[in-house]
């Protein structure tokens, strides 16, 4: 069958199998457009759009699904749907109406599909310099737990990494020579974007310290950071929930504030070199952000901090 005369929802498949195939999006942002575009196919579904070709759908059935998201959408919480999650179900539709321009199927064009503004400007939790100092002291490092969670603290801070770049990563791939101050590693993370990442002195310090320890105990664990937890259980791959969970033990250690992740670790590390006058563009790229406008969120920090700087000694000096 000619594919302009296939329904809207029988396209789906072919779509997800072509931002896999030709766009080489990975298994999870796949598996993110099929699920944000369940809720528009539950919408046709609720109007009995379900025979509706590619080149009927208008611009009216698209504010029809926008006022759908805005007020009959809800989370299981109960609540409405923020607007920023809102824009996730328009950016998947966007999405697919793009892979019917790619295949030449006549229907409305994607950039008709505009986004909607965030309820309100997104904020970036981070850690002062002080503050981190303070989390770096928590492990306990006479033990290899804390030697092991000391190497992730420094490690998180010194490269950006997300967690799960973290937790894939393979003793073999650490490999620290006599001497050696610094270590720069090229990683693969989200999206299958390769980068390099950056490891400080400091990093590499308790990185040897951890593997050196670890040598003593003659584990054959090929992931880098391990579980030692249960005393019959053999080492293992240390996964993102357990660093979480040691991370809020350390937080309260240090009395830091409780909403701290891993992720505003890595948020500390882009605030601190945004900071200190690198540009955006460079974070960009230690970031692995795809695009510049996911780093964009930086800027916002450090102009409230000019911002409040300003206030503070041009107001002064003003009164005096």
């Amino acid at each position: 069958m000619e594919q302009s005369k296939i329904p809207i929802p029988r396209h789906i498949n072919d779509f997800l199998d072509w931002i896999d195939i030709e766009k080489g999006l990975s298994s999870k942002t796949q598996e993110n457009y099929r699920r944000f575009l369940e809720k528009f196919l539950v919408w046709m579904k609720k109007n009995k759009f379900e025979d509706l070709l590619p080149h009927q759908l208008t611009s009216d059935h698209v504010w029809d699904y926008r006022v759908y998201l805005s007020r009959n959408s809800l989370t299981y919480q109960g609540q409405p749907l923020k607007k920023t999650t809102q824009n996730y179900y328009l950016i998947a539709l966007r999405a697919f109406l793009g892979y019917f321009v790619a295949k030449d199927i006549l229907s409305i064009p994607p950039d008709k599909i505009t986004l909607s503004r965030p309820d309100k400007e997104r904020t970036v939790k981070f850690l002062t310099l002080e503050q981190l100092n303070k989390l770096f002291l928590a492990p306990d490092t006479s033990s290899i737990q804390g030697l092991r969670d000391r190497a992730i603290l420094e490690s998180f801070f010194s490269t950006g990494m997300r967690i799960s770049e973290l937790t894939s990563l393979n003793k073999e791939q650490i490999r620290i020579e006599p001497g050696m101050h610094e270590l720069e590693l090229g990683i693969v993370g989200k999206g299958g974007r390769a980068r390099t990442i950056y490891f400080s002195k400091s990093a590499v310090e308790w990185l040897k310290k951890y593997l050196d320890m670890r040598e003593t105990k003659h584990d054959k664990e090929k992931a880098l950071f391990i579980s030692y937890s249960g005393k019959d259980s053999a080492p293992h791959r240390l996964t993102p929930r357990a660093i979480e969970k040691n991370l809020k033990k350390y937080i309260i250690l240090a009395g830091l504030p409780i909403t701290t992740t891993p992720h505003v670790l890595r948020h500390s590390f882009a605030t601190d070199l945004l900071s200190q006058g690198v540009d955006l563009r460079i974070i960009q790229e230690f970031l692995g952000h795809k695009n510049i406008l996911a780093t964009q969120i930086y800027a916002h920090v450090t102009s409230k901090r000019l911002k409040d700087i300003h206030r503070k000694f041009h107001g002064k000096t003003n009164q005096e």
